[in-house]
């Protein structure tokens, strides 16, 4: 049986640490003091600062207090009133402004020719390059008129040969005529000589209407241009054959100065447009680009249809443009401005500043204060190019919103740009 090992008491490693504990000494408990804790006099101190800090604070209240509420209250103000929108404005003005149809048209050659021969025969001169300009009786091809040529010398021989014949029945009539009554001719033998001189002057005449017709054929062999133009692209080339039934021809000339333009207009603008003719003879038309950026040419409306589309509600119109720059082609599509009235001393504002309300059209107007808004019915004539002319509303000196206006009510504040906050 197992015993316990026995405590040696002797031995330092085998005896109890010692704990030792720190006991306020009695005099510090009865100071108050503890350690780590502010002196009473350090708080005594303390309390009379703050006294003397509040003392002086309530009696200068009368310096500090206006300067704290400027502080406060326009941050206040801020806080709980929202700022005006800042608009953009323009100044209605009186201006002589010209009111324009606009519309689609599509150029039109003022002529155009299929040059053909009007004989059979060899091509053996083309005198033109394709798309150049041409005069009117200028010499384009050339036929080989060999053939023309003998046939008109040949009709040239019998017409002498028959004049001879002619002279020697007139010459025989002569002598009958110079025989006494019962002579040696009969009156039979007359007669048949005055029948022998006309069948003489009929040959002669048939004879000489062969020498035109071969002229003709010989002055058709020179194919010359029937109007000035610009010649297209050649349609027979040198050393062929043609034929004068050829629908094709040699080439198509085009008259471009001047030139025309075939457009259409509603028909709600007749009226307009024939009070406008009745006015001026000349109402003038202008061909731009696709993009209505570039003026192509100027000219003058010439033509008006008589009748109106039913399918399209239109009526047709024509007018002639010089085309002095040739940029204007045949079946060319360009945008026409037609002029149909000169507005003199007319209000003039930016169309942004037009808005529309249920059943009407109105601008917000800035009132005399600079600082508020009112709404103003108006009537537009047309608008044009960013630009209304307003018929009935506004006057001349008006000032309206033109930027910012989905911001603004009625009545309301506004602030414009390079205004500072109005002191108060």
């Amino acid at each position: 049986m197992s015993t316990a090992p026995k405590l040696d008491d002797g031995d330092p490693a085998l005896k109890p640490a010692h704990i030792e504990t720190s006991v306020p000494a009695d005099s510090d408990r009865a100071s108050g003091t503890l350690r780590g804790a502010k002196p009473w006099w350090y708080r005594l101190v303390s309390f009379l600062l703050l006294a003397g800090l509040a003392a002086l604070s309530y009696a200068t209240r009368d310096r500090w207090e206006p300067v704290l509420e400027g502080w406060i209250r326009p941050a206040a103000a801020n806080r709980t009133k929202p700022r005006p929108p800042v608009v953009s404005i323009a100044e209605a003005k009186q201006d002589s402004i010209p009111q324009y149809i606009n519309c689609l048209g599509t150029v039109t050659a003022f002529n155009s020719v299929t040059l053909k021969s009007r004989v059979d025969g060899e091509l053996v001169e083309v005198a033109f390059q394709e798309g150049q300009m041409v005069q009117e009786g200028q010499l384009l091809a050339r036929i080989d008129s060999r053939t023309f040529e003998a046939s008109l010398n040949q009709a040239k021989g019998q017409l002498q040969r028959d004049l001879a014949a002619l002279e020697l029945a007139r010459l025989n009539v002569d002598r009958s005529r110079n025989l006494p009554a019962g002579g040696a001719l009969s009156e039979q033998e007359r007669d048949e000589l005055q029948a022998v001189y006309k069948q003489a002057q009929a040959l002669v005449d048939v004879d000489r209407a062969l020498v035109a017709n071969a002229e003709l054929q010989v002055a058709y062999s020179n194919i010359v241009a029937p109007i000035s133009g610009r010649v297209g692209l050649r349609q027979v080339d040198q050393g062929n054959m043609i034929q004068a039934s050829n629908p094709n021809g040699i080439v198509v000339i085009t008259q471009l100065q001047p030139i025309s333009v075939v457009f259409s207009i509603p028909q709600d603008e007749i009226l307009r447009v024939q009070k406008q003719l009745s006015e001026s003879s000349l109402v003038p038309v202008f061909a731009f680009d696709r993009t209505f950026q570039n003026q192509l040419a100027q000219g003058t409306l010439t033509a008006i249809d008589n009748q109106v589309d039913q399918t399209t509600g239109t009526l047709r119109l024509k007018a002639t443009f010089e085309n002095q720059e040739s940029l204007l082609f045949p079946n060319q599509f360009v945008n026409i401005r037609l002029l149909v009235k000169q507005w003199s001393d007319a209000i003039v504002i930016p169309s942004s500043a037009v808005q529309r309300g249920a059943d009407f059209q109105y601008v917000y107007v800035v009132q005399s204060d600079n600082e508020t808004v009112d709404i103003a019915k108006v009537q537009v004539a047309f608008s044009e190019a960013g630009r209304s002319v307003i018929a009935q509303g506004l006057k001349a000196g008006d000032r309206v919103v033109i930027e910012g206006t989905d911001k603004l009510q009625p009545k309301g504040m506004i602030s414009l740009p390079g205004a500072g906050p109005k002191s108060r």
